[in-house]
């Protein structure tokens, strides 16, 4: 075994590297951008070198760097852990040619199976079945649209380097293609150096499901059973579990060998991922007639590799580092098992209710769900059957140079409804204040119809969108009622033992009644809370025929939790209004008020009625960036006249490309940036003259 590796990575996957290694009494040297100074997994690990700049090509990107640093702090290995320059064959070969371990396959397996044209030509010679595409050399834009009028559409258009859902794009109709592919070849070049891409048959409603491989210098390889990740957004993963429901033993063993097969043909070694599409012909009451073909394998270990280990028992990260350092495989296919089920959630800076636009900002809140960290599973292992995998810290910042992915919520059971259980608990549990998340969107889909009775497919968060947006599961006169609630509370805490001091609202003559004011998303909502003279409080939420009105009543549950956010601090709090109860916990963020309750949360802004005496309409005509990035191109000019929802610009953050859209007709005047130019969240983009 490695005395010390260095892990060329960041964030969770670089924490969980570390946790095995110290583990296994492995030293680590950790490596960092100047965002990451002060990163989670800078303090995992046992040594740190800085390599660079923010933007990952200026630091996780620059391997230079990354071997220069192995080499002085005397490393004998390297994990790339995922993304980066974990499937980068080059990489790998410069890492044996400084004498160091490359801790994932041969440069050579990389190579075959990193272009997908290439791998799907592999695999069709080793007779895996395959979707109808065209994977050939010839990138002549007439020639792709002449391919994908020949396969039939809809089609799908992928980066041949690509992986993570970037460089893809679905095209519906024959009109659509070229504008498709020119984007798609925009961001594939961007994210992987080569636009070259592939054009596939789109199965309509597919099953994505996977096989976890492992191969080791001694010529054995197996699979670790499967994993089903269906539920994606824009190509990329939001759940994952294992296994895959209604997979049959006999399917199972199939695809596994096959999987095992794809690996042989390159000699793999290390963990891998064999992906594949899944048709369902018979429907989801008739798994049996499932069939499957060949889509890619990730020469890496997948973000998702905890549910295996979750119902395996196994380390993945232990058996790389064992076949790395020339070790056979700990197990033989006959001795894999499965125990139960489990789930993993990746919890997102985003915002679903705005097209999953990445978010940037701070932690001011992160309450994460009673649970563990990494340790094997067999050592009964998930505290309530739960683990959490994160990178990151209460107070940390979500900046806009890497991925949006905050953490990862694992969660095992005996049985698949146990486990949906679990994960809803848990992510009732997990508390964000500071950016947009997806935690809420989580919740809505582990409740879904389709997602509960495992009809399961990639379109099902399309096909279940009206119970995924813009939901409200906590009432408007509830939230406030807990607002309210608050502030009384945090004015209590105030009290002394002289009865001046006392905000108990008491007159000697008539009733203290006492205006609030919020407002939930664009609406305006009023309450009033009225003293009673028997120490009750009547709180009315609204106005007119739509207000609510009833007895409020709380209690603490706790003291002030030990944090302040912004300029207020959480309170843990019994609520029960208008006939409705529930235990919630709301933090105050300046005037912004985040209510979580096992229901759900929502967040409130409320209004200082005096400070904001004097405030004036918004100003129109004006179009923002939505968060920090890059501008990659404006589809108008000076003087064009525009419509309502037509592109006008794209920016590029979180390494994907977004589409700003006109948000009325009118006429653009300026432009406000050129291509290529670094923007901050709100700058003005151009100005629009509305009308």
């Amino acid at each position: 075994m490695f005395k010390k590796i260095l892990i060329a990575n960041r964030g969770e996957i670089a924490c969980r590297v570390a946790a095995t290694a110290r583990r296994l009494g492995v030293k680590t040297v950790a490596v960092y951008s100047d965002a990451d100074a002060r990163a989670k997994h800078v303090a995992a690990c046992d040594e740190a070198v800085h390599i660079g700049g923010s933007a990952p090509k200026d630091s996780y990107l620059r391997w230079q760097a990354i071997l220069d640093a192995a080499k002085t702090t005397g490393a004998e290995a390297i994990h790339p852990g995922y993304g980066f320059l974990s499937e980068n064959e080059d990489f790998a070969r410069a890492c044996v040619a400084a004498g160091l371990v490359f801790i994932g396959p041969p440069a050579s397996a990389i190579s075959a199976m990193g272009l997908k044209a290439e791998s799907k030509r592999l695999m069709e010679q080793a007779q895996v079945p395959l979707v109808p595409g065209y994977h050939g050399a010839n990138q002549d834009p007439a020639l792709l649209q002449a391919e994908a009028d020949r396969i039939g559409y809809p089609v799908l258009i992928k980066a041949s380097a690509g992986g993570g859902g970037k460089g893809m794009r679905a095209v519906e109709k024959a009109e659509d293609f070229l504008v498709a592919l020119e984007s798609c070849k925009r961001e594939a070049i961007n994210s992987f150096g080569d636009d070259a891409v592939l054009i596939e048959k789109y199965v309509q409603r597919p099953r994505h499901i996977e096989i976890q491989v492992f191969g080791d210098t001694h010529g054995h390889c197996v699979y670790l059973f499967e994993r089903d990740c269906s539920v994606q957004r824009r190509h990329q993963k939001v759940l994952e579990e294992a296994p895959a429901p209604g997979m049959t033993p006999e399917l199972r063993a199939r695809m596994g060998e096959a999987a095992v097969a794809a690996a042989r043909a390159v000699n793999y070694v290390g963990a891998g991922t064999v992906e594949f599409i899944v048709e369902q012909p018979g429907g989801y009451d008739h798994p049996e007639q499932m069939k499957f073909y060949f889509m890619e394998m990730n020469t890496r270990l997948q973000v998702e590799h905890p549910v295996t280990e979750a119902i395996t028992g196994l380390d993945l990260v232990e058996w790389q580092l064992r076949v790395a350092a020339g070790e056979p495989l700990p197990l033989r296919q006959e001795d894999l098992r499965m125990h139960g089920h489990a789930i993993e959630a990746r919890l997102c800076a985003e915002n679903p209710d705005n097209q999953f636009l990445p978010a940037t900002g701070t932690l001011d809140v992160y309450r994460k769900p009673a649970h563990t960290s990494f340790v094997r599973a067999t050592d009964e292992r998930l505290t309530g059957g739960v683990r959490v995998d994160d990178g990151v810290r209460e107070g940390d910042t979500i900046s806009p140079f890497y991925d949006s992915m905050v953490a990862k919520l694992i969660v095992h059971g005996d049985t698949r409804e146990q486990a949906l259980a679990r994960l809803d608990e848990a992510l009732a549990q997990t508390h964000i204040v500071g950016l947009a998340t997806n935690v809420q969107f989580l919740r809505h889909v582990v409740r879904s119809p389709s997602f509960a009775q495992a009809k399961l497919d990639t379109a099902l968060i399309q096909r279940e969108q009206a119970l995924l947006f813009n939901q409200q599961p906590v009432s408007l006169p509830l939230a406030v009622a807990a607002a309210v609630a608050e502030t009384l509370v945090q004015e209590r805490a105030t009290e002394g033992a002289d009865p001046f001091s006392k905000t108990d609202g008491w007159r000697s003559h008539g009733v203290f009644q006492r205006r609030f004011a919020f407002e939930d998303g664009d609406a305006h909502v009023p309450a009033t809370l009225a003293y009673l003279h028997d120490g009750a409080l009547r709180l009315t939420v609204g106005e007119g025929t739509g207000a609510t009105t009833g007895l409020l009543s709380f209690a603490p549950c706790a003291e002030a939790e030990a944090v302040a956010v912004g300029h207020g601090g959480a309170w843990r709090l019994d609520v029960t209004f208008a006939g409705e109860s529930t235990r919630a916990t709301v933090y105050m963020q300046g005037e912004r008020a985040h209510v979580f309750t096992p229901r759900g949360a929502r967040t409130l802004v409320e209004v200082d009625l005096l400070a904001h005496a004097g405030d004036t309409a918004a100003e129109g005509g004006r179009l923002t960036a939505p968060m920090p990035g890059k501008v990659v191109s404006f589809a108008v000019k000076a003087g064009d006249a525009v419509k309502k929802g037509q592109p006008l610009a794209v920016m590029e953050a979180m390494k994907m490309e977004h589409t700003i859209a006109a948000p009325a007709d009118g006429t653009v005047t300026e432009l406000l940036y050129a291509p290529g130019d670094q923007v901050a969240e709100g700058a003005e983009l151009l100005k629009l003259s509305v009308g």
